[in-house]
């Protein structure tokens, strides 16, 4: 990693210490919906207040203004992203490239979801910001509670009875949380579409794992004492703009700006991309969401949360916490993985799909080079992860 990345990291450890967890102005950015609009299509915001009181914000394209087929039946289709991310990571390769604007051109009814604790999802009925206890949660929560509550709400909408689902990196480990949790939701999935699928990490070779895991990987230890229940490296204004205007100057800026979490191999990533990504990445997210994945990493296991033998037995009635059982899900679901994956390569995505017996389909990027963020900002993302998705919708829906 060089110098570059080692500032950005630098400034981003800064970010995290000095910054108050309201400081940011969410007007100040350009929103999702506003970026929708920006492009011709239409746009609109919703609210989706969870069991537990977080109040997340869902974006949705309702219709193509391409199409003009707001008076058609249009299936819809949600969108998850991943850590540090938001719903405009379908959205930042503009709409000849993401997801999102490709599948309402389409014909579907496309939204976009915000997990707990991001920026477009910062307020709970119940529990004040600048609570930890705001922040007592992990991706565990936004699966069997976020998620569920997104499709609940886009079925009472829409009126369909199931929902495509497409997710990236946190966005699929979520997905198999919610399904192998609460299994009564596997009906209510049309297909499921797993980009840069994580849950296996035993052989993660991002720097990150080894920097962090041997310090947070095990329950008890210092670090995590004072790392648990609170906000990890949140969206500052001081530190995007710095990185936002560095973007303008040199590719390698931004490059490195993400190179951090994912390492490098970085040819085939779309440099404008990367740019907007800058403008509300990162965005947010609940230290316990980091710790449960480095804990992933060390264990070698998918299992719930660690939180030491006495306080699993008082949760788990056991010492250890309890695996996700894949058997249970059985919805339609494509995975699509690549070699040059530092975060949830190769070799635990087949440790994945050797688990995971009701997959429908391993699909493997035939690019070597194609790396875990690719599967958002690369040049040739559409030809060769977004075509082949609203492909096998299409199928399902003309059965």
């Amino acid at each position: 990693m060089g110098p570059i990345a080692y500032a950005l990291l630098f400034s981003l450890a800064a970010g995290l210490v000095v910054a108050e967890k309201s400081d940011y102005c969410l007007s100040e950015i350009v929103k999702s919906d506003q970026r929708i609009r920006s492009h011709g299509y239409p746009a609109e915001a919703h609210e989706v207040v969870t069991e537990d009181g977080y109040v997340l914000t869902l974006f949705r394209i309702p219709y193509s203004h391409k199409l003009q087929n707001q008076n058609q039946r249009r299936p819809p289709v949600l969108l998850q992203h991943g850590l540090f991310s938001n719903s405009d990571c379908f959205l930042c390769s503009g709409p000849d490239n993401s997801l999102a604007y490709l599948l309402a051109d389409a014909g579907y009814d496309v939204w976009l979801g915000n997990a707990r604790g991001n920026i477009y999802s910062r307020a709970n009925q119940k529990i004040s910001l600048n609570s930890y206890k705001f922040w007592h949660f992990d991706w565990h929560e936004i699966g069997t509670i976020d998620i569920a509550a997104m499709i609940d709400y886009i079925i009472d909408v829409t009126d369909f009875p199931k929902v495509h689902y497409a997710g990236h990196s946190q966005g699929t480990t979520v997905y198999l949380v919610l399904l192998s949790e609460r299994p009564e939701y596997n009906d209510k999935i049309a297909t499921g579409h797993l980009l840069a699928p994580c849950a296996f990490f035993a052989h993660g070779t991002s720097f990150v794992f080894n920097a962090l895991g041997p310090l947070v990987g095990t329950p008890g230890g210092i670090w995590n004492q004072l790392l648990v229940d609170t906000e990890l490296i949140p969206h500052n204004n001081l530190v995007n703009r710095v990185v936002d205007n560095g973007c303008h100057l040199s590719d390698a800026i931004c490059k490195n700006a993400f190179v951090m979490f994912a390492n490098g191999g970085y040819e085939n990533a779309n440099s404008s991309s990367m740019s907007v990504l800058v403008e509300t990445h990162p965005a947010g997210s609940s230290s316990n969401q980091g710790i449960h994945y480095l804990q992933l990493w060390k264990s070698h296991a998918f299992r719930q949360y660690d939180w030491g033998t006495k306080k699993n037995n008082e949760l788990y009635g056991q010492d250890l916490p309890p695996d996700y059982d894949l058997d249970l899900i059985t919805a339609e679901t494509h995975s699509y993985s690549s070699h040059n994956d530092a975060l949830c390569g190769p070799e635990d995505v087949d440790t994945l799909v050797s688990r995971f017996t009701h997959l429908t389909e391993d699909h493997r990027v035939p690019v070597q080079s194609f790396n875990h963020l690719d599967f958002i900002i690369a040049k040739n993302v559409k030809e060769l992860v977004n075509d082949p998705i609203i492909e096998r919708i299409n199928e399902y829906e003309s059965r």
